[in-house]
């Protein structure tokens, strides 16, 4: 879920975590390493900590409820199954979103599924009526924007603006150059400023 804030450029990802990317960093290369022993508990705690991270991206990639939750569900599937090959040469988040990058582009592929609804979920505050039918409109015209968008454009912006990654970490997750994700951004970036109309283009 997000929130756009007066005066920002972008969207503010909201975690929920409560630490710091640094002991974030550090505590899933513990979990991870448990999960390698094939702690279940481990496993447990990892799931719940990427649960909502996963869901934020993958639900503006995929239609359905249900699919995000497929999509999800085999992600941290193959966490569990494949820990093991996890090399250490990204961070672990890096790795968890490549496979959930990749697990979607299946699942959007068997199902061609468009993007979600936007009416199909509200933002995280409860501010006053005015404010929810603007947010609502905000976020209904960023998706209809988002859905004319190839599904690599997409998740560019997603990861850039909704997850704040920087681009070498986005081009480990999309197995791809840097300079293909910079290329990717360029013109996702031109055509969302087209598809838009107002200020809500201007933190692009």
């Amino acid at each position: 879920m997000f929130r756009f804030v007066a005066g920002r450029r972008r969207p503010v990802a909201e975690s929920g975590t409560g630490v710091s990317a640094e002991h974030g960093d550090t505590l899933d290369i513990a979990l991870m390493a448990r999960v390698v022993a094939r702690d279940l508990a481990a496993f447990e705690t990892l799931y719940r900590i990427y649960d909502p991270r996963l869901a934020r991206f993958l639900g503006l990639m995929v239609a359905h409820r249900a699919i995000v939750e497929e999509v999800l569900n085999d992600t941290m599937l193959v966490v569990w199954n494949r820990a093991a090959t996890y090399n250490h040469e990204s961070k672990v988040s890096t790795w968890i979103f490549a496979i959930a990058y990749r697990t979607a582009l299946k699942a959007l592929h068997r199902h061609d599924e468009p993007l979600a609804d936007p009416a199909d979920e509200l933002v995280a505050e409860q501010p006053g009526p005015e404010q929810r039918r603007s947010d609502t409109e905000t976020r209904a015209a960023l998706m209809r924007a988002l859905d004319m968008l190839s599904s690599e454009q997409r998740s560019v912006l997603v990861l850039t603006y909704f997850h704040d990654l920087p681009y070498a970490e986005i081009a480990q997750i999309m197995s791809c150059p840097v300079d293909t994700v910079k290329t990717r951004m360029f013109h996702a970036r031109r055509r969302l400023r087209a598809l838009l109309s107002g200020g809500l283009g201007d933190w692009l």
